[in-house]
């Protein structure tokens, strides 16, 4: 993750692991480091809403993928679940991913439709029902698996990417 262009996601990290909450003002740095549209009636009301309130449900969002008890897809669907209770998270997974892996780095991946793509091309299936972000990550665990069977000591991110750029050629 040190490319220049995560340095707003990195900047964002550091600010969740010293508050252990995301708030709106992190929302709007992930928001444009995923190149998302803000003129929304959903961004309106997230901004509408007071930041303690975010920050109260983002925290129990950061727990949950934080906690190392739980697989990296059970926590990860967790997260996604309190996440959807805020304005803007009820449907979609790209901003809500970029929030889960601003909480933890280390295990959480993004999800966007050009990782999707990369997972088909790979000829994995992951379908649009609701819980697609912890079976995503369950096929990143996959992955991850794989690689560090054949030593590569990848992190969730590092595939995302990876998926990324095979989605965005094909």
């Amino acid at each position: 993750m040190a490319s220049s262009y995560d340095e707003v996601l990195l900047d964002v990290v550091a600010r969740v692991q010293a508050a252990g909450s995301i708030g709106k003002s992190d929302i709007g740095a992930l928001l444009v480091w995923k190149r998302l549209r803000a003129d929304t009636p959903w961004a309106r009301r997230l901004m509408s809403l007071p930041d303690l309130e975010v920050r109260a449900t983002t925290a129990r969002a950061v727990a949950a993928v934080c906690d190392e008890r739980v697989s990296t897809p059970a926590a990860a669907s967790q997260g996604r679940r309190l996440l959807s209770s805020l304005p803007g998270f009820t449907k979609g997974d790209a901003l809500a991913s970029a929030l889960l892996v601003a909480a933890a780095p280390h295990r959480m991946a993004v999800y966007d439709t050009r990782a999707h793509r990369g997972l088909e091309f790979l000829g994995g299936t992951l379908s649009s029902s609701p819980g697609r972000y912890g079976r995503y990550m369950q096929l990143i665990d996959d992955l991850l698996t794989l690689a560090h069977q054949h030593d590569h000591t990848w992190i969730a991110r590092d595939v995302d990417l990876a998926l990324y750029w095979l989605g965005r050629s094909h």
